[in-house]
């Protein structure tokens, strides 16, 4: 039986590492934005997207190859463990490569992409020729993280990630404020940080003689396509903020403007944290749900899952609560004109609604990618970012600009919490039958 001393061993780390990913783009915006101002938050804020997709593939290659060690181990399976530990490792080499290239030769026209022009397009495409450089470092350090956890090491991948953190406020500082080397010393200290990380979590993965690149090519492929069949949920879920951020950004510009791009740049660096640590309790509690589902010990999984819905539940609360007392003092932290501050102490209650209803949704689409239900995942990680823009279509021209902007977010993550809560009833249904 899985106590909650075990749960809370496996979460408690996985929730840590996860805010402090969150951490690292307010550290990028907190020295960007007292140095360069609005805009250079503006411009960090509009190519965080990219930098986020690169986190998202090591997070959704990484994640899809642990959860089926875990089976694999749970099933007395020891060389499938193996083959997709050695599968998961390929795929986050060659997907690195490719992605660096890809990004250093489409830099401008994603930005544009993104509703960037002017200043802020040319203050981007400074960030992203740094960040496009160390890809390979994002994809493979994020992607080694989940294997960690799963082969029983939550602390130590916490540890990477905090060494990891700690060197890119040092650098951070160093090159930002001390060189004055602007938006390109902070993805030059975004990348090293990423790197230590990568580092350490190598380290680990040698010395416990759990690395491995040895896998026949017959079973590659298939390999290959069971990782990435699991891995788009997650990788979706890390991206799913940042959808909803360049969604709302393409939206904002036609009836806000900069301003309201700035104002939500503030908002989205610190209340992505609560949903980074949100999807900790998830991802955390994933080693021991795909563990139970292995050995088909349903009493535990059901266990694991009520514990992870009540923490991160309360998780979800205290976040609220701190975010609404520090809402006046927000946009003075990244350095925003005073005008964006006061509309982000304004504004900040409506995306508070949304914040317990984003629990359930996280909890619950870590239950389904963690036991293979891969369409329900894949269908709770993508209707949010849909339902979001069906509303911004419909909402801001019949009932009030850009306030409904900010409600269509609300909604659209209120109806995803319902949809979720309809699924897992009826797998649980489901379950209860066999």
């Amino acid at each position: 039986m899985r106590d909650v001393k075990t749960f809370f061993k496996y979460v408690i780390p996985s929730v840590l590492s996860f805010a402090l990913s969150g951490i690292y783009t307010i550290v990028d915006g907190f020295f960007v934005g007292n140095s360069i101002g609005d805009l250079g938050l503006s411009a960090v804020n509009i190519a965080y997207p990219i930098v986020a997709v690169i986190q998202a593939l090591g997070t959704g290659i990484g994640m899809g190859g642990a959860i089926y060690y875990s089976i694999n181990k749970a099933e007395k399976k020891d060389a499938g463990a193996k083959a997709y530990t050695a599968g998961a490792l390929w795929l986050l080499i060659i997907s690195s490569i490719i992605l660096t290239f890809s990004i250093f030769l489409l830099n401008s026209p994603l930005l544009r992409l993104l509703g960037a022009s002017g200043q802020i397009l040319s203050l981007g495409e400074e960030y992203i020729a740094v960040i496009a450089v160390g890809a390979s470092l994002q994809v493979i350090g994020t992607g080694l993280v989940p294997f960690i956890r799963n082969h029983g090491g939550s602390f130590y991948a916490m540890v990477s990630m905090i060494a990891g953190f700690v060197t890119n406020i040092i650098l951070d500082y160093v090159f930002v404020w001390v060189f004055k080397q602007g938006i390109a010393g902070a993805a030059w200290a975004t990348m090293i940080g990423q790197g230590v990380t990568m580092l350490i979590a190598l380290v680990y993965l040698l010395r416990k003689k759990q690395f491995t690149l040895r896998i026949p090519f017959s079973k590659m492929g298939a390999v290959a396509s069971s990782v990435m069949k699991i891995g788009i949920a997650p990788f979706g879920l890390a991206m799913s903020p940042n959808i909803s951020l360049i969604i709302i950004n393409r939206f904002s510009v036609s009836y806000g403007g900069e301003p309201a791009i700035a104002t939500y740049a503030c908002i989205a660096y610190v209340i992505c944290i609560i949903y980074l640590i949100l999807q900790g309790v998830g991802d955390g509690s994933q080693p021991l749900i795909s563990q139970c589902y292995g050995e088909k010990n349903w009493v535990d999984l059901k266990y694991v899952q009520r514990l992870a819905y009540g923490f991160a539940f309360a998780l979800s609360v205290v976040g609220c609560i701190i975010m609404y007392v520090t809402r006046g003092s927000l946009g003075v932290l990244f350095g925003a004109s005073s005008e964006v501050n006061m509309e982000v102490a304004e504004i900040m209650p409506v995306f508070l609604v949304s914040v317990p209803f984003v629990a359930i949704l996280r909890i619950t689409t870590a239950g389904f990618y963690a036991t293979e239900k891969s369409v329900f995942s894949y269908i709770l990680t993508f209707i949010e970012p849909l339902f979001m823009l069906i509303l911004m279509f419909l909402l801001p021209p019949l009932f009030g600009g850009q306030i409904m902007i900010w409600w269509s977010t609300v909604w659209a993550r209120i109806l995803s919490a319902v949809l979720a809560f309809v699924l897992k009833k009826r797998v649980d249904r489901q379950e209860m039958s066999l």
